[in-house]
């Protein structure tokens, strides 16, 4: 049975913690898994979260650090000493104390690096700050078993038991030459069953999936997911094999991925939390609410040079927020699923086949819908002149939405902009004063006002 956080338990380490009964809570959380510890520390206030934190060792902590909200842990970090710090970097993987890390500012990284006694683990994750964290060299651990192809199947079990210690979890067994540089990968199978004074260069498997340490993230993801990889080998620019990227990091990498293109598509312009600062909110807010503003004002100054088709046919004005409002939809519906093919990295054909089924799909839509119209028309008794204005308008809006959709995405690909920018106001927004001067042109073609 999964386990479940009460408020009665809640309520039980806050008077605890308050009355300094240590061992009591030592013994309530002793057989607690860290995430649901981590769940726990988000119920408390601070004080007492940082004074469970320290309670608490910090093999166990170190693993609820890294599933707190980010926000959360900053707060938490801010109150303990670079000392205590370093202490909970040391029982982390070299990529989860990296990201830690680069949550401080640089004079508090630099006094949490003096304080760790492991030098070699701190070098690490030194190593790692340098590189940009949505890179596979920001994403990988050092920490892995790797094996020389000149070893002997006896020496490399040895050396294997002394390596395994310091990793988590052995996904793969890769080997190496003298330079370091990554030749393959070797089967555990093969290894026990091979002759123990065969050498690990007759066993091993040369074809080995691999990535540069700047290889950006969602390419990592890409790879790991076609061939169904639980870890990647890293390798620099001379091919040294450097660490790897396990399927845990890709799936926070993708989770992080998935929110700032949602909130994007929402018109969000940076990631932020629910509990972020007003300020911070703010900012990442208002960009794209002053775009939708001017939007707004280009729709009004657009319908004040149709005035004299809003005196003679006062029924268009009616019309005017179904004829924006189905451009915005049908140029983020588009626009959506051109930008999870290029995420998905499966947007294959030219751009002339993508035009021509792009015209297909909204000119049955548009004839459709414009039908429906017709048939309000008339059940209303509405002029057919105007209801026919009104259903080719929304036919042409559609069609223009659609390929509005379908290229501005693929154009800020191209020019490396993110293309989830595309699913949100932005796309709405120019969608809606072209299609409202469209509806209103060709209203003025065919009522001839």
């Amino acid at each position: 049975m999964q386990f479940q956080i009460s408020n009665e338990l809640i309520e039980k380490i806050k008077y605890l913690v308050e009355e300094k009964h240590d061992e009591e809570v030592l013994l309530h959380l002793e057989d607690i898994h860290h995430a649901d510890i981590a769940e726990i520390l988000t119920e408390l206030s601070l004080d007492d979260a940082v004074y469970v934190v320290k309670l608490l060792d910090s093999q166990k902590t170190a693993e609820a650090l890294m599933e707190l909200e980010e926000n959360v842990r900053e707060r938490i970090l801010d109150a303990l000493t670079p000392k205590e710090i370093a202490d909970e970097l040391e029982e982390m993987d070299t990529d989860d104390a990296a990201d830690i890390i680069s949550e401080l500012s640089l004079e508090r990284q630099q006094n949490v690096i003096a304080e760790m006694a492991d030098e070699e683990h701190a070098d690490n994750i030194v190593e790692l700050l340098r590189y940009d964290e949505d890179s596979a060299g920001g994403l990988m651990a050092k920490e892995l078993v790797k094996v020389n192809e000149n070893w002997s199947v006896t020496g490399c079990m040895t050396e294997m038991r002394q390596q395994a210690e310091n990793v988590t979890r052995v996904h793969s067994i890769y080997v190496v030459d003298d330079k370091n540089k990554l030749k393959g990968r070797l089967s555990l199978k093969d290894l026990l069953t091979a002759p123990s004074r065969a050498n690990i260069s007759d066993i091993y498997i040369p074809q080995v999936d691999y990535v540069n340490v700047h290889t950006d993230g969602e390419e990592v993801a890409r790879i790991m997911q076609k061939y169904d990889l639980e870890a990647i080998p890293v390798v620099d620019e001379m091919g040294r094999l450097v660490g790897r990227v396990t399927i845990d990091d890709i799936v926070d990498f993708i989770k992080e991925e998935a929110e700032k293109d949602y909130q994007m598509a929402a018109g969000i312009s940076e990631g932020v939390e629910a509990d972020d600062s007003v300020w911070r909110l703010t900012r990442a807010r208002l960009p794209w609410l002053v775009l939708g503003l001017f939007g707004g004002l280009g729709s009004v100054y657009v319908m004040q040079g149709f005035d004299d088709a809003l005196a003679k046919f006062p029924v268009l004005f009616f019309f005017t927020p179904l004829i924006a409002a189905m451009a915005g939809n049908v140029g983020v519906q588009s626009s959506a699923i051109i930008v999870q093919g290029l995420a998905n990295n499966n947007l294959r054909g030219s751009l002339f086949k993508r035009l021509l089924k792009e015209l297909s799909l909204s000119l049955i839509n548009g004839v459709v819908l414009g039908l429906l119209i017709i048939v309000f028309g008339l059940i209303v008794g509405q002029p057919q002149l105007v209801s026919l204005s009104i259903a080719l308008s929304l036919l042409s809006v559609i069609i223009l939405a659609a390929l509005i959709g379908t290229f501005v995405p693929i154009i800020l690909d191209k020019r490396g902009i993110d293309p989830a920018i595309a699913t949100g106001p932005f796309i709405t927004t120019s969608n809606d004063i072209l299609g409202i001067f469209l509806f209103f042109y060709l209203s003025k073609v065919i009522l001839g006002f």
